[in-house]
């Protein structure tokens, strides 16, 4: 269909604010948005093809329908277009992925006896809800806390008082058995008001609550009933404990973070409750293509508070999010009173968003992780892989190296590699970069190759010469685990990998290729991938291979990729760290480890051995008084 009909009918909406809904021929909601303005907003949809987004041009070419809904005002507009794209799912809107099925806990307060279960369905019942949370792994196990916290009943059984006796929940601590008449009508209210405060954050306050009974339980003289307090008291305490201090000053507020990865998107929330952060949940999404930062956390802050059970007096952000003042009133609406939406700049504020900010992006990584450990999935990567590097076989075995050095100091290569798909820690190794002065990751990746590969051509040319219990001599470290070097396994040095992955552009590259030129070894594929638009560049081809940013193959090459950038990183940290803690004592002749801890133990530190006599220090166990004249012109 042509765009005309559909500029009709954009041409007849009223100026109002409100909500606009595209539909495909299939009838199918494709996209929901919101406007100040209906008739200007859509309208902008049918301009210049030049100056649309690829993604926008995309959308425009399938509306076939247009509806409306017109609202009072912004904020009324913006919840609207949250509650109809998590019903609708609407392929061209960032949305929360598979939001219809996000669970939450329910306490069914209005029951005389009630009881904490999970639901995905949010109903005007009476009942108190919690969420919602990100997969029903993350409610499933703030369940397990609260079932074991609080003493409400699990049954769905009719609650007479009748029953003979309590069932095992009772002997186990995790009832107090209401089916028997253990507890009164107000005793069992009493627990679930404590699991109500506990889900709201509140867990100092319900701390302190079982510490008063149990100390008028103890001056009533109700040892037994005491003893079980002081218990739940003490899991309270432990489970707190593990709460991470957010602020020195008390919060009620929501953390949000947003961490992207090309076309992927999350976002890590923290729930702040006065001083500390009483849960924490990550939040993937889907159609963020094209979108900017604002727009993708702003989608996401509608969408979650649509259907949130509390709203917080402050929001903190790791971006500005668009359509903040409509948000604000959005939220101000919802719970009655002001909330503070700010994105924080510094101070102690700014450090929680920055921990939010690391944990979204450690979602991500997990994420990629997880789709990895699905063996079809890697298969169908290892085949994109052979087909898009048109590479002669799949590439069971992928080598990657990567160089770490700060200013040329301690530099470092890892190597890293997979078989089909999955890391082979006994084979990585590490090397110490020798020939290279001063920071050359060119070099210092010829160096790295050479060493390599060069054990693997000497192999080939003296397969029947080397006897069996030679080694090969060099500077590298193994990583081994237990089973490793076993005397029918043959060396990785005299494997040739599928495929080489340099962490890098053209310059690596070509200084990979240099190598395996001069060591007759061109027939071992060699990549590189770069790491700021994720291109990967091969032998002979000018331009570089764009890979889709949800290919399969492209998941594969950034893991491998990132595990050597870790395992590199790694290690040069390590020798960092050791050269930070070398003494002054380590370059004198003649001072070992022993003399040297007898001198430190002696004066306390270089310094004040420095101020010593050659007497004094001759004076020291082990110490002549040649050796002490030494140490003091060393100094």
């Amino acid at each position: 269909m042509t765009a005309s009909p559909v500029l009709q009918q954009a041409r007849a909406l009223p100026e109002r604010p409100g909500v606009y809904i595209m539909k495909n021929a299939r009838a199918e909601v494709i996209y929901v948005g919101k406007a100040k303005r209906l008739r200007s907003r859509v309208r902008s949809y049918f301009g210049s093809g030049r100056s649309l987004e690829p993604k926008v041009r995309a959308l425009v070419d399938q509306i076939e329908t247009l509806d409306h809904v017109v609202t009072a005002n912004e904020a009324e507009a913006m919840m609207l277009e949250a509650t109809l794209v998590k019903r609708h799912q609407p392929v061209y809107n960032v949305r929360l992925k598979d939001d219809k099925h996000y669970p939450y806990l329910k306490v069914d307060v209005q029951h005389d006896w009630p009881r904490v279960t999970i639901t995905r369905r949010v109903e005007e019942d009476g009942a108190r809800y919690f969420g919602p949370y990100a997969s029903a792994g993350s409610v499933r196990r703030t369940l397990d806390v609260v079932k074991k916290l609080f003493p409400w009943r699990s049954c769905s059984k009719e609650i007479t008082g009748d029953d003979p006796r309590p069932c095992l929940d009772y002997y186990i601590k995790r009832c107090i058995a209401p089916c028997t008449s253990y507890c009164t009508e107000g005793e069992y209210r009493g627990v679930i008001d404590q699991t109500l405060l506990f889900l709201e954050g509140r867990s100092r306050e319900v701390l302190q609550g079982v510490e008063s009974e149990m100390r008028d339980a103890s001056d009533s003289l109700e040892f037994e009933r005491a003893a079980r307090l002081r218990d739940q008291a003490q899991a309270i305490r432990s489970v707190t404990e593990r709460q991470r201090m957010a602020t020195t000053s008390s919060l009620d507020a929501d953390v949000f973070a947003l961490a992207r990865d090309g076309d992927e998107a999350c976002v890590h929330v923290f729930f702040v409750r006065g001083t500390v952060v009483a849960d924490t949940d990550s939040f993937t999404l889907d159609g963020a293509t094209d979108e900017s930062d604002a727009e993708v956390l702003g989608a996401f802050l509608a969408q979650f508070f649509e259907s949130a059970t509390y709203i917080p007096r402050t929001v903190l952000l790791s971006h500005a999010p668009a359509d903040r003042e409509e948000l604000q009133a959005a939220l101000r609406e919802r719970r009655g009173r002001a909330v503070d939406i700010a994105v924080p700049e510094r101070g102690e504020l700014r450090a929680l968003v920055a921990t939010a900010e690391e944990n979204a992006r450690e979602a991500l990584a997990m994420q990629r992780v997880r789709w990895l450990a699905n063996r079809d999935k890697t298969e169908a990567a290892l085949d994109l892989l052979q087909e898009e590097l048109d590479l002669p076989e799949r590439p069971r075995r992928i080598e990657c190296y990567d160089i770490s050095t700060i200013q040329g100091s301690n530099t470092v290569a890892s190597m890293v590699v997979f078989e089909d798909g999955s890391p082979r820690n006994r084979e990585y190794r590490r090397f110490r970069i020798k020939t290279v002065e001063g920071q050359d990751d060119f070099a210092s990746m010829r160096e790295v190759l050479t060493r390599r590969f060069g054990r693997l051509a000497r192999s080939r040319e003296e397969t029947k010469a080397l006897p069996e219990d030679a080694q090969p001599a060099g500077d590298e470290e193994s990583v081994d685990e237990p089973g490793a070097g076993e005397p029918d396994e043959p060396s990785p040095w005299d494997v040739a990998p599928d495929l080489v992955v340099i962490d890098g552009g053209k310059g690596q590259l070509g200084a990979a290729l240099d190598v395996m030129r001069d060591l007759a070894l061109g027939e071992v594929p060699v990549c590189g991938l770069a790491k700021r638009e994720e291109e990967v560049f091969v032998a002979d081809v000018d331009d570089p291979i764009v890979l889709p940013r949800t290919s399969e193959a492209l998941y594969l090459l950034q893991r491998v990729r990132d595990e050597a950038h870790r395992f590199a990183i790694t290690y040069h940290r390590t020798l960092r760290g050791k050269q930070t803690r070398r003494s002054a004592l380590d370059a004198i002749p003649g001072v070992g480890p022993k003399r040297k801890r007898a001198l430190l133990r002696t004066f306390g530190s270089v310094k004040a051995i420095r101020g010593a006599s050659v007497e004094e220090i001759a004076g020291v166990e082990g110490f002549s008084t040649r050796l002490a004249e030494t140490v003091k012109r060393s100094l």
